[in-house]
């Protein structure tokens, strides 16, 4: 509960939420947009895709670098600052004439659009803990939004208007929602004062010192990863003999996953309602289950298409209500350094989704579909595993760790509950 009252807490939340689904949209509108690059440019195929590998690359910078300011910085004005450079940075890669330039652009691009890590330890830090898994979801579907809306649009323009055109919309959105966020979202002072250096070491020590911490990342990257192995083998069984179509057929595919935009604010409902212990073991099972259904879609034809469609939706459904899960574990640990845990959290996330791209590749090309389907159902039994293990799983979470006063945000009452003592 807020000073400002629950409509404005709710306004600012979902602000927050539509400037996660457009910076996370600048992440992925170019794995759509690859093969109009290569022609506009004069490149190969092969050498586009860097541009793809050039943004995730700095989105995985900006997580270490940029993301621990959130604990530092006001937070309104280091997420309009990051939103304009995005917008300049897109600018730049639609006035592009070569490659390279275009390769140093979206490195800038993706450096500067990590709002989505910096907006969700912010929310948590608006609510009362009784509704961060609430929020939580709410954010998560924002970015959903972005991640399959930015790769259906991107494409269509780009096909409509050339491979340029998708850059100066995505540059117009990002530059209005700091416009909006200049505007609208409250101006709150830094949690702490902590000098640079020792943000960029907190994440490190905070994955030393707190053991939920280190459960949640082992969690979120085992499924993770084999989230990004399915993804990255179900685009070679679909252009491959087994199929036979275009590479249209995985983005058109992806789109299924839309509902799962509907199904992570339910399950922040049922975190807030049963802890994310128990949200955490579901989606486990689901997970589990979405590797069965998977392996047939190796069979082909009308059952393996309906299998890969089934089994990508509860993959999905249960990667990302893990993550809401996981998320509202992490920022019950300390409310002055969420934007630290974030970033220690995120990392782990993505580490396991790298190999799980590079597992899934190798896994396919040995052992075809089904080695991909076992793979996943081997990394969730990892989880798993760990969950049930008794004597080693925590029951409960530490305390959370003490704020300093100097933590509290003028014109915003404290959302978490009293700190208890260690």
């Amino acid at each position: 509960m807020t000073d400002h009252g629950q409509p404005q807490t709710t306004s600012a939340i979902a602000l927050l939420a539509f400037a996660c689904g457009v910076a996370v949209g600048n992440v992925y509108f170019p794995q759509a947009i690859g093969p109009l690059v290569a022609s506009g440019l004069g490149i190969s195929p092969a050498a586009a895709t860097t541009v793809v590998t050039a943004t995730q690359f700095g989105y995985a910078a900006g997580i270490f670098l940029l993301v621990p300011l959130g604990d530092r910085l006001p937070p309104r004005r280091l997420l309009v600052t990051l939103l304009t450079l995005t917008g300049l940075a897109l600018l730049a890669a639609s006035t592009a004439q070569a490659r390279m330039p275009l390769l140093a652009a979206s490195v800038l691009v993706g450096t500067a659009t990590v709002i989505a890590p910096l907006a969700g330890p912010l929310a948590a830090g608006l609510v009362p803990a009784e509704r961060r898994g609430v929020v939580g979801g709410t954010l998560l579907s924002g970015a959903l939004a972005g991640m399959l809306l930015s790769r259906a649009v991107g494409g269509a323009l780009g096909d409509w208007l050339g491979w340029r055109a998708p850059y100066v919309l995505a540059a117009a959105l990002s530059l209005t929602v700091a416009a909006l966020l200049s505007r609208l979202l409250p101006a709150l002072p830094p949690a702490a004062a902590t000098p640079y250096p020792a943000l960029l070491a907190a994440p490190l020590r905070l994955l030393r010192t707190e053991p939920e911490l280190r459960r949640s990342c082992l969690y979120q990257a085992t499924v993770f990863a084999g989230f990004s192995a399915v993804w990255t083998g179900v685009a070679l069984l679909l252009t491959g003999p087994v199929y036979g179509m275009s590479a249209k057929a995985t983005g058109l595919l992806a789109l299924v996953n839309a509902a799962t935009m509907l199904c992570t604010p339910v399950a922040g409902r049922l975190v807030d309602r049963r802890g994310p212990d128990r949200v955490n073991l579901v989606c486990f099972l689901v997970v589990g289950v979405s590797a069965v259904v998977l392996a047939f879609g190796g069979l082909g034809g009308a059952p393996g298409l309906t299998a890969l469609v089934v089994g990508t939706l509860l993959l999905d459904v249960g990667m990302q209500s893990g993550m809401v899960a996981n998320q509202v574990r992490i920022y019950d640990l300390g409310a002055d350094v969420r934007s630290r845990l974030n970033t220690a959290y995120m990392t782990c996330v993505y580490l396991g989704g790298t190999a799980g791209s590079w597992l899934g590749a190798r896994a396919y090309g040995r052992f075809g579909w089904t080695g991909v389907c076992v793979l996943v159902a081997a990394l969730t039994a990892v989880a798993l595993a760990r969950h049930l293990c008794p004597g080693v799983r925590r029951r409960f979470p530490r305390a959370p760790l003490p704020a300093p006063a100097s933590s509290k945000r003028a014109g915003w009452s404290p959302s978490s509950p009293p700190e208890r003592a260690r």
